[in-house]
């Protein structure tokens, strides 16, 4: 691998870890809000992100924990994305990659990666229905405004990974042959 490659190679890996932490102090201030708003419920309007839900909680308590679950859910498989990316980069052998760690890690991300993008659409439909019974939900498109972009790219990269098991298997093949 040349010195270029490798240098690109570690630099995507430290942007890597710095969306991961990004995305885990966001899933970690989600949580401990939703924590504190089920003990205190008047804390509701200086949540994280300046998401006031007040009015929803004192309206309909399913709606508020169907929504914030939503959020929750997504937020944290967006954290756990990203740390099979960067154990992905940390553990792969770039001189011999297609070994079965890689194909499963592939896969796991793909999986993390469809499942953000069905549950951000299925979030917005929710918020839509909500929406149209009278709450103001505005604030909120922006933890599933790309919904159709992670569908996207998770069959991409399920594509992806289906190509580098079939890789593993040729490899296989091969080395028995030899």
């Amino acid at each position: 691998m040349s010195k270029t490659n490798n240098f690109v190679f570690w630099g995507l890996y430290v942007i890597a870890w710095l969306i991961f932490v990004g995305l885990s102090i966001e899933a970690g201030g989600l949580v401990v809000n939703f924590f504190f708003s089920l003990y205190n419920p008047d804390f509701l309007q200086n949540l994280y992100q300046k998401l006031d839900l007040m009015a929803m909680y004192t309206e309909s308590k399913f709606a508020f924990y169907g929504v914030y679950s939503f959020i929750l859910i997504i937020s944290i498989l967006k954290a756990i994305l990203f740390y099979a990316v960067i154990h992905l980069m940390h553990k792969m052998d770039l001189s011999k990659p297609f070994n079965t760690f890689v194909a499963k890690q592939i896969s796991l991300i793909s999986y993390c990666t469809l499942s953000i993008g069905f549950l951000s659409h299925i979030a917005r439909q929710f918020v839509k229905n909500l929406m149209h019974h009278g709450f103001v939900l505005d604030n909120l498109n922006q933890f599933w405004v790309d919904s159709e972009a992670f569908i996207l790219m998770g069959a991409v990269i399920y594509i992806i990974a289906i190509i580098f098991k079939k890789g593993i298997d040729i490899q296989n093949e091969n080395d028995l042959t030899v």
